[in-house]
């Protein structure tokens, strides 16, 4: 029995079953969360998703109202995560990714647990491990359970359109070299079960507000630093930044990529000033200009070579100035063409 028909024997024994993923929310989170949920339903089963917190607006496409969200609804996430009998951790590899709350009550269910994940170094709590790390996103391992566990005839639409988004996302439009031969036939398959790609590309693509565009105009035109030797920039917002621009959850996620496509660019930094600390993201290209090394060392995070994040709970300015001191030992000199 491998791994993925092991996690449809839980499915089946389990009376109350969760789907957890990290605070946080994006793409592969929300896709990975909503495609388990359809499957688990068309094996006859049900299950409820619980988050740390909402999805970003630009997925509200999405149907989402299945998600129960630990900051909107406390007492309900508390009482369905005590009830479980089976949790599942999605994109995710250790129990603080999903914020504190949530993280003390996922520590003290006696609850059989499933890892479904592809970061680095995964701890070692759940009762079932699928820790993949050279695959592109949670989303791929799904449809990986589904024809794995013998049930890729149950594949459609429904289950099928969230995980191409967590795939599509994860991947910057399949842009990173995490993309493997596997993907595509993967993709494949959820084409072929109906998935209406073209439709999720506008979605995704087609659903800026005036406000989002002019506060990615500011970023790009006033708050750009390019340090030229060493191929690497970085914007930073403050908080009264973001407020002037009416900032909603997700308006910055797509910045660091485009500041990646620089020509010549090999990493972006994007920190954002919320919540009293400064969140940061680290994009860049290539296996020689890992970004995780810099987030897990200086900055509390990690994650992906070419895809982390991290904080810092110093000022705009001393974060700003903390990273370009970092900037020359991880990206050494060299002149931008």
């Amino acid at each position: 029995m491998n791994p993925y028909q092991q996690i449809e024997a839980e499915i089946q024994a389990a009376s109350h079953i969760v789907i957890t993923a990290h605070k946080s929310a994006d793409g592969d989170s929300i896709g990975s969360s909503l495609g388990l949920l359809h499957f688990i339903e068309k094996l006859g089963k049900s299950a409820v998703i619980c988050h740390p917190d909402k999805a970003p607006d630009f997925l509200y496409w999405l149907d989402t109202s299945s998600i129960l969200v630990m900051e909107e609804h406390p007492e309900q996430v508390t009482e369905t995560l005590q009830q479980a009998d089976l949790i599942f951790c999605l994109d995710y590899n250790a129990t603080n990714r999903v914020g504190p709350e949530m993280q003390a009550l996922l520590e003290a269910s006696s609850s059989k647990k499933i890892m479904i994940d592809h970061h680095l170094n995964p701890e070692d709590f759940p009762l079932i491990t699928v820790s993949e790390t050279s695959v592109c996103s949670t989303s791929q391992l799904i449809v990986e359970l589904i024809e794995q566990s013998g049930h890729l005839d149950l594949l459609d639409q429904k289950i099928g359109t969230p995980l191409y988004l967590g795939i599509l996302t994860d991947t910057g439009s399949f842009r990173f070299n995490s993309v493997q031969p596997r993907t595509h036939e993967i993709l494949a398959k959820l084409l072929a079960a109906g998935v209406e790609h073209h439709l999720i590309h506008e979605k995704l693509s087609d659903n800026n507000t005036e406000s989002r565009l002019r506060l990615q105009g500011y970023a790009m035109s006033e708050k750009l630093e390019i340090l030229y030797n060493h191929n690497v920039a970085i914007i930073s917002l403050s908080k009264e930044e973001l407020a002037k621009y009416n900032y909603k959850k997700g308006d910055t996620d797509s910045l660091a990529n485009l500041v990646l496509s620089i020509k010549g660019m090999k990493a972006a930094i994007v920190f954002t000033e919320r919540d009293g600390i400064m969140k940061i993201s680290f994009r860049s290209k290539g296996a020689n200009n890992p970004v995780n090394i810099l987030a897990s060392e200086h900055f509390n995070g990690g994650g992906h070579a070419n895809a982390s994040g991290g904080m810092s709970d110093l000022s705009v300015t001393e974060t700003l100035d903390k990273l370009k001191t970092l900037i020359p030992t991880y990206f050494p000199t060299e002149t931008l063409n």
